[in-house]
């Protein structure tokens, strides 16, 4: 791996996890769990097998991921994040919600993908009204499904199609991301594509994690 050359920890973390694609593979194996090359491979659009390759070897090399060969009928070398990986978590968390703000615009033939629909409200929203009762929020953005479900307090999200949902939000990425992250409202939303069908009120519930209520959450940051 190259090296920045400086004795100071930014630096040095940088030397791991700063080259091109490296925290994009620890998203993809936050998201998806243990994962084939194939799988890596299918959630990282635009990159080269043998580059994919390198940045596994240097992960690996660096002890952030563990490889191991899965038994049958699988019987292929699975990919996963060890625990020093996995400490990068709240990095990534940290990253994507600052990132929020360079959502505004759709570049045109930027790839889109469920799983990156799905891990946004659980990442960067909150219940409002943990004492409620139970609900499911259908989203659909690009042709790509996921759903929230609203229960106990918690966000948690899921891939795929529900049945009989509360909400259903659907339209454009920009304008379902925008209104969930709270860079868009109801009506702006609406004027760029999204329509929202059901129960409205469930979105006060989902109160969008600002970067001033992250540091309020962290006792490091006051």
């Amino acid at each position: 791996m190259r090296s920045y050359g400086q004795y100071c920890s930014i630096a040095r973390a940088l030397d791991v996890v700063g080259d091109r694609w490296t925290l994009l593979i620890v998203r993809e194996l936050l998201l998806q769990g243990p994962c084939r090359f194939t799988d890596l491979r299918n959630g990282l659009p635009g990159i080269a097998a043998n580059l994919l390759s390198t940045r596994l070897k240097e992960l690996e090399a660096a002890g952030l991921i563990t490889r191991e060969d899965a038994p049958p009928p699988i019987a292929t070398v699975l990919y996963q994040l060890s625990e020093s990986g996995r400490e990068l978590e709240p990095v990534l968390k940290a990253l994507g919600l600052w990132g929020l703000r360079c959502m505004t615009e759709e570049r045109e033939g930027d790839a889109f993908q469920a799983r990156w629909l799905a891990y946004a409200p659980e990442w960067f929203t909150t219940d409002a009204d943990p004492d409620a009762g139970p609900a499911v929020i259908q989203l659909s953005a690009a042709d790509e499904l996921a759903f929230i479900r609203l229960r106990d307090g918690q966000v948690h999200t899921q891939v795929g199609r529900v049945a009989d949902p509360d909400l259903t939000l659907e339209g454009p990425p920009r304008t379902v991301l925008g209104l969930l992250s709270g860079l868009l409202d109801l009506e702006a939303a609406g004027r760029l594509g999204l329509t929202a069908t059901g129960r409205l009120d469930l979105l006060t519930r989902l109160r969008p994690v600002s970067q001033d209520h992250a540091r309020a959450q962290d006792p490091a940051r006051r």
